[in-house]
Parts: structure tokens; sequence; C-alpha cells
């Protein structure tokens, strides 16, 4: 029998284990109540995630004014149709003074660790090592979520101070094998990232020190109340499969949950991805997209080669992973590369605009859009929250490439069609051959060719050499200049453009050859190097290396040229299905085409693509989205002229 004392004991002994537990509760509610309801927590991404990124309008200047600005608007008019992160792009810790710019050095702060820190300049809430804490505050208040951008491994500025690294389970410095560690001893040199050399490079992960240096950045920022991580050149052509497992360990272990992103794309694979996927909760799959047709068009092979391979929606970081077509660079932009703000309308016209917003849709693609929220017109506001687009790319399933599709009236001429922005595509027109310059990785051998060719004393031209699939062909070549700078430009900008050319058509037009480093990966049509009119941005600087290349300093990628058949270079036309929740069937028609073309498609062959119904006999009620056309009960086939560059999309509700 239980004595007296025994019973008192035992009751003293659970008071005080009660006792302990409220303390701990207090002490730490936000840890133990994760712990406690992680198995209740909604999955991450369980849809494609939506919301607005700065890089499109602000490239890396945007301030704490003018992205509270933007979120402000974002909460108040977008925010009801799921647009929910407000994300800030690249190089918020570099101080914007004269000689900053994509790829300088020297001018970001970081703390005494080497972990970068806001520009308290254009951030002044962050000032008393705050870092982003009080924007997040604001962020939140405006029932929104707050991202950031963030590059690979560690800073350049970092490993030459050779900062400590912090240990976070001590708060002190990190301490193996007897010896405190430094930036030098975990920096990569090596293995810097391609298109931002003088910035940032890789860490070694196999390294304690290496890892608790990654701890110690994502760890902040989960303090700071980040919900949303952008990490950039740790992916396809930049691929850095360790940091993205140690970061996504990272991530899962912590207390808030960070929506986890990785970019860009250049080069990707499904392959490639199948290895992330689980390990992210958004990747891109294409190099970064601007407001130009041929970036748009060079999404569909790609984007179907995704889908074909089951990637939409598959697992991702605790919920689900989506591929990124990137963002959308509509509205009021800057440009790429720029050290300037927005200042120019979107070069998509409205049907590619369209275009675009329903291959992202019917792709399920994140939807991030790009512009400038403060000047947000009623036609892209329309085109953002259209409820049908919104429809499908949340809810929608099957979502695949429909190839049974036919069309007519193709165009007759190939060769004289001139882009609507007057960009220049580069053509000999004395051979049945076109040329286009496409963008590679510069380690690969299909990027040399490129040398100097003196016409007089004061000119010379860049030329390629090799590949053009003719022993007679003439050169191809590019007129070379020198960015025109004043004498204390030169002093200020001395870093930034030296050994830096810039490539012309001709000798007597002031157009500048830039790049999108968007490409055609998946077919034999290759994206076309633009000539605009010139500026001193990153993305029309060149740098020619004695080993034949010919480097942009935007994308970190090689001009090459390649001979592609003028038969060959048609943009044809696509199609997409899906299959809406309540049953409602969705087609969309895509002519990328450079003149009006009629595309048409069989009711009964949707049976090949839509599980486990039948359309033998079938009716369909049916409307197209963007011209409002009721077509009433259709019974064969759909058909419709699209316009140029246009699409059509048709909700059917079969019986």
């Amino acid at each position: 029998m239980m004595t007296m004392k025994l019973r008192v004991d035992i009751f003293v002994s659970l008071s005080l284990l009660f006792l302990l537990l409220l303390l701990h509760l207090h002490l730490n509610p936000t840890r133990v109540l994760a712990k406690t309801l992680s198995n209740e927590e909604p999955e991450h991404a369980s849809s494609p995630p939506r919301g607005w990124n700065s890089y499109d309008s602000f490239s890396w200047i945007v301030s704490e004014e003018e992205f509270l600005q933007n979120a402000q608007i974002i909460s108040e008019r977008l925010h009801t149709y799921g647009y929910e992160y407000v994300v800030v792009d690249f190089l918020w810790f570099r101080r914007k003074v004269k000689g900053a710019y994509t790829d300088s050095q020297g001018f970001d702060v970081i703390d005494k660790w080497g972990r970068m820190v806001p520009d308290p300049v254009r951030w002044p809430s962050s000032a008393g090592g705050k870092g982003f804490t009080e924007v997040a505050n604001k962020v939140h208040s405006m029932g929104l979520k707050f991202g950031i951008h963030v590059m690979r491994g560690i800073s350049t500025q970092a490993v030459n101070a050779n900062t400590p690294i912090l240990d976070t389970t001590t708060g002190g410095a990190y301490e193996e094998s007897g010896r405190k560690w430094t930036a030098k001893d975990i920096g990569v040199k090596e293995r810097a990232c391609a298109w931002m050399s003088h910035g940032f490079m890789s860490v070694d992960t196999k390294l304690g020190a290496g890892r608790a240096f990654l701890r110690s950045l994502y760890e902040q920022y989960a303090e700071w109340g980040v919900d949303f991580v952008k990490h950039d050149c740790v992916f396809g052509a930049d691929l850095d499969i360790n940091e993205i497992s140690i970061v996504s360990k990272v991530l899962k272990q912590l207390d808030r949950p960070i929506l986890y992103s990785l970019s860009p794309g250049t080069s990707v694979t499904p392959a490639m991805a199948k290895d992330v996927s689980g390990l992210a909760n958004m990747y891109r799959i294409t190099a970064d997209d601007w407001d130009s047709w041929g970036d748009v068009a060079s999404h569909f092979d790609v984007t179907r080669d995704f889908s074909t391979a089951n990637m939409i929606g598959a697992k991702g970081l605790l919920g689900k992973s989506w591929p990124d077509l990137d963002m959308l660079p509509l509205g009021w932009l800057t440009d790429p590369g720029s050290n300037d703000g927005p200042h120019r309308t979107s070069k998509l016209n409205a049907d590619e605009q369209r275009t675009q917003m329903t291959l992202w849709s019917m792709a399920k693609s994140p939807l991030m859009f790009g512009g400038d929220l403060r000047k947000l017109d009623e036609t892209t506001y329309n085109l953002l929250t259209n409820p049908i687009l919104l429809e499908i790319n949340s809810f929608s399933s099957n979502n695949m490439e429909f190839p049974y599709i036919t069309s007519t009236n193709s165009f007759e001429s190939k060769n004289d069609i001139l882009d609507e922005q007057s960009e220049r595509c580069l053509t000999d027109e004395r051979t049945s051959d076109t040329h286009f310059l496409s963008l590679t990785s510069c380690t690969t051998l299909k990027a040399i060719g490129w040398s100097v060719e003196a016409l007089d004393q004061d000119l010379e031209q860049i030329c390629w050499k090799e590949h053009l699939g003719s022993k007679h062909r003439e050169l191809f070549c590019l007129y070379k200049k020198e960015p025109l700078l004043s004498s204390d430009e030169k002093m200020s900008y001395k870093h930034q453009f030296e050994g830096k050319l810039q490539l012309l058509a001709t000798d007597r037009m002031d157009f500048c050859l830039g790049a999108s480093p968007t490409q055609k990966l998946t077919s034999r049509e290759f994206e076309r190097g633009a000539f605009l009119p010139c500026r001193r941005d990153t993305n029309q600087m060149w740098v020619l290396s004695s080993n034949g290349t010919l480097a942009n300093s935007y994308s970190g990628l090689c001009a090459t040229v390649n001979s592609v058949e003028a038969e060959d270079s048609s943009g044809g036309t696509r199609s997409w299905v899906a299959t809406g929740r309540r049953g409602e069937i969705y087609v969309a028609f895509f002519n990328l085409n450079p003149v009006k073309t009629v595309i048409s498609a069989m009711i009964s062959d949707l049976a090949h693509v839509v599980p486990g119904k039948n359309f033998n006999g079938t009716s369909c009620n049916c409307k197209e989205v963007w011209s409002g056309k009721d077509f009433g009960v259709i019974k064969q086939s759909i058909s419709m002229t699209v316009e140029v560059h246009g699409c059509a999309l048709f909700v059917l509700n079969c019986y």
C-alpha cells in the first residue's frame, strides 16, 4: 500500500515537472508550439506561389520606401487574388554609390561574421543591427509575407576581410580541431559565381565551418522574419547540389516556415531538377525572362518537357515544388543589368502578354509580377487578376501540352519579318542560311571562335570564324567600340568598364548588342541577339578573352553563332490542356508564327490526354476567354483564328 509520504513525494515531483514545463513554454513558446503542431502544419507551396519581386522594375537599387510602397499596393489590390509574397531582389546589401554596379567589389555591407546586411542608406530601418526585422514586421502587418534574394556561398568581400565564422550553437566563433575558422578557410575561389565573379563564391560544404556559415545565414534570415528565400547562382549551369542540400536541411529545421526558391535555370533539364525538386519549393527552368517575344517563345519546349516528366506539383521541401518560368515582366520596368529604376513600359504587346500569362497559368508556374505597382495600369491589373487564369494556376490538374492540333494560313515569307521594337536579327542575306547568336556556357568548345579583325587604325571588328558550316562562308563580324565615358567617369567606373566592349551591327548606327540568356534548350531554335540603343548596362557589355570566347557581363555566358536553315525557323503553333476541379476542360491555343493562324482541334482527341473520359459522341458548351465569345454547343471540333504571337483559351463543359 502506498504510504502518505510517497504520495506527497510523487505529488511534489509532478508539480515541479508541471512548473518546469510551463516555464519552458513561457521562454520558448514558438519552438515548443512549432514542435507540437509540426504534424498539423499546412504543407508548403500547396499551390504555385504568387507575389511581387523588385528585380524587373528596380534591378538592384530598390529602397525601403519604394519597396514598402509596392507592398502596400499588393496588400490593397492584389492580395485578395492570392498575391502574398513581396520579395527584395538582389544586392540589398550593396551601397548605391559611384562605382557600384552588379559585379562591383568592395561596396557591400557585411557584419563581423561576414554575413550580408542591408545597406542602411537605402534601408534605414536596418540601422543598429536590426537587419530586415522592421521591414518584415511592416510587411506582415499588411497581411503579406516577406522575401529576400540571396547569393551562393560567401561574398568575396568577406573572404578578403577573412572574417570569423559564427557558431550559432555557442554564439561565438566557430572552433574545430583546436582552432578558429575564418572565411578564407571555407571560400572556394575556383567556384565563383559565373555572372558575379567579383561578388560571390561557393563555400566548402565538406567542412564543418562551411556548413556552420550557411546555417548562420539562414538562421539570421529566420530571426529577421523572412518567409521566402530566392537562392541565386546555385542551380542550372551554376549547380551546387551540396549547398542546396545543406540550405534545405537548415530550412527544414527552422521554427518558422521559409519557402525555398532556386535561380536561375539556365540549361536545366528534368533529370537535373529531379535531384533538387524535393529540396525546394520552386525552381527556375530558364534563364532570366525579359519583355521580348523571343524570351516568351523560348519557354514552350522546356515547359513541355517538365510537364511530361511529371514535375508540376511534385514533392518539395515540407510540401510541393513547382517549375518556375520566371517573373512576369509586365507594366512599368527597368532594363536588364541596369543601375536605373523603372523608366519604361513593357515591350510585349497585348497579345504577347496574354500568351505569357496563359502559358504560365496552364503550366502552373509561380506568378511573380515584376512591374512597379505604383504605375499599375488597368490592362495589366486585369491580366494579373483574371479569375479563370488564376483558377487554372491554382486548382487545375493534368496540365500538359496537347499535340493534336492542326493549323492553316502559315506565313509565306519567313525572312522579312521585323520585330515591332526595332530589334535587329543578324542575318546573312546572301545565303539560304540565317545565323543566330545564342548564349552558351563559356566552358564549352562551341563558345570558342571569336577574334579581332582590324579594318584600319581606328576601326576593329569582333569576328566569328568557327562552325559556320561552310569553309567558303565569309566571316560573321560585329563592330567593336568601347563604352563612351567622360574623364571623371573613367576614374569612377574604371573597374566596371575596364576591358569591356560594346558590339554594333554597323559602324554607322548606335545600336548595341544586348543579350537575353533565355535559351530554347530542347529544340533546334536559338535565341537571337537583339540590337537596341546603346546604354551602359551590363547586358550590353562584352569581354573578349584570349582563348576566343566572348562573354556577356550580365549573364556570365558566352556568345556563339549558329546557322539554321531558313525553312526551319518558323514559330509554329502549340496547345495546352488542363482539367478543372469541377470537371471543366481548359484548352489553350498559342500562335508562335509572325502571321495570323487558324488553329483547330477535334473534341474526340481530348481522350488522348484527359484520363477516364470518353469523348465519342460528346457535346461541349464552349466559351473563349479573351474574345468573350460563347460558341454554344460544339460536337466535333474547336477552331479559331489566333493573332500573331497571341493565344486563345477555351473553357469546355462536356456532357
